[in-house]
């Protein structure tokens, strides 16, 4: 049994417009829209899945707030790939193409839509291309030459800047298994590690509750369409 992610089941990025995103990611980028639905638990919001592969989605997300948040590149959204934004926000997307053949034919779809497409760059470990989409997304789509070779993509020096040693470095490229038992308890609230952004007391009640209860409370497992 796999001990890490093995893909990406979605990405979901916020809307103003959700029919816009919907509209450019299926029409433009050839995604179908395959869910559309009131978002599980959120009043007021839409969620959408539109498919990349059977295994991996790209989801919108629109809340009735999220339209009055203003975007300000350098904060909110990069704007491209070689500009900043806050820490833990996305800088910048990139969809995989099956091959040179794949990504040549996205980038003249996407332009045949009016969208401006820059590229295809070489990176050594993959062919690129680079353009942006609703709301200030900066996006790009790659071709992967095969493989990354650690031995030749992890530069000494790029890992001193990051301040990472040569020990954290061996760590970082084979990572130990877990052996440990399962299930593991929840561990206990420490204001130091990483938390969702829920009330801290409704939090903390969310955390005290056994898994299957709170899974059997959250859960909205039938499709909105009647069979």
């Amino acid at each position: 049994m796999s001990q890490q992610p093995t893909g990406v089941h979605h990405l979901a990025f916020m809307a103003a417009d959700i029919k816009k995103h919907i509209a450019f990611f299926s029409e433009v980028m050839g995604c179908p829209l395959v869910a559309l639905f009131d978002m599980h638990g959120v009043p007021g919001g839409l969620h959408a899945f539109l498919r990349l592969n059977d295994q991996s989605y790209f989801s919108i997300v629109q809340l009735p707030q999220a339209a009055d948040i203003p975007i300000e590149l350098g904060r909110t959204h990069a704007g491209s790939g070689a500009l900043p934004s806050a820490p833990g926000t996305l800088q910048h997307l990139a969809f995989r193409a099956e091959g040179m053949d794949a990504l040549l034919a996205l980038r003249d779809r996407i332009r045949s839509h009016g969208v401006n497409v820059v590229g295809p760059i070489d990176h050594g470990m993959c062919q690129s291309i680079y353009f942006a989409g609703p709301d200030q997304m900066t996006l790009e789509v790659a071709a992967g030459a095969g493989p990354i070779d650690p031995a030749r993509w992890i530069d000494p020096g790029t890992l001193a800047a990051a301040g990472i040693s040569a020990e954290e470095a061996e760590r970082y490229k084979a990572p130990a298994a877990y052996a440990g038992p399962s299930p593991v308890p929840q561990p206990p609230y420490d204001p130091d590690k990483p938390h969702m952004a829920y009330p801290e007391a409704a939090y903390r009640q969310m955390l005290a509750l056994p898994d299957e209860m709170l899974g059997r409370m959250a859960s909205y497992a039938e499709p909105p369409v009647k069979a």
